[in-house]
């Protein structure tokens, strides 16, 4: 199993949000480059990056930090965020990212992700975000009325690398992840799939990673690690 740290980004700046709202940020000492770095020191290959700045004003003004963070060796990112064209996939993997994150483009417009996972083979990882089980779009702030156990029906011949299912009303509340929404959800489609939002200590990463009845491919770690709630030297032991 994968463990992603994360890397939020805004104005340049590391921050997390709670639950997804731009008006409750917290923010950070630690650049994000030099964040980068102490989690790939600490032997973190994969680390998963978000634009925030992009994911709602559509504005890549964090391009140069993400190009930056590209060029660590050995670096596995996985970066999403506003990302809305074939342009901006091949760009961002010209730096060196691993995986570009398409979120709202690809829901709603199948054709666009479709042919952005074929001209881009094993680049491309789709980030579905719920609310009570239903997708958001548009940083979050966009409700629509589609379930995201519906909509992964629609993705069995499109070659998805992955999917990146967050919960929005646990994420950066540290209060436990919807394991159970999650799992069931992993289990709907073969697409490998990566768990995100309220992790809160490593027994819940060892339970995820102990789990043989799901198709999770990995977790995402954030604001618990940044609040000191998880010793990401004792995380870095499990990878």
């Amino acid at each position: 199993m994968i463990i992603f740290p994360a890397i939020d980004i805004k104005g340049g700046r590391c921050v997390r949000l709670l639950k997804g709202d731009f008006k409750k940020v917290t923010k950070y000492k630690k650049s994000p480059l030099d964040q980068a770095i102490e989690f790939f020191d600490l032997g973190f290959d994969n680390i998963h990056i978000v634009d925030l700045d992009g994911a709602l004003k559509e504005d890549p003004i964090n391009e140069n930090i993400i190009k930056e963070i590209s060029k660590i060796n050995k670096a596995k990112i996985q970066v999403g965020g506003g990302v809305r064209s074939l342009d901006r996939i091949k760009k961002l993997l010209d730096f060196g990212v691993d995986k570009v994150i398409i979120g709202t483009a690809g829901i709603e417009n199948i054709k666009f992700l479709d042919k952005a996972c074929n001209n881009f083979y094993n680049k491309i990882a789709l980030s579905i975000d719920v609310r009570n089980g239903y997708i958001a779009l548009s940083g979050w702030v966009k409700q629509t009325d589609i379930l995201a156990t519906d909509f992964v029906k629609n993705l069995k011949h499109i070659n998805i690398s992955r999917i990146i299912y967050t919960d929005i009303n646990k994420d950066g509340t540290k209060t436990g992840p919807n394991l159970i929404d999650t799992i069931n959800f992993s289990n709907l489609t073969k697409i490998p799939t990566i768990i995100s939002g309220g992790i809160s200590s490593i027994n819940e990463i060892i339970e995820i990673k102990e789990n043989k009845n799901s198709n999770v491919e990995g977790v995402i770690v954030g604001k618990a690690i940044y609040d000191g709630n998880i010793d990401i030297n004792k995380l870095s032991e499990i990878i």
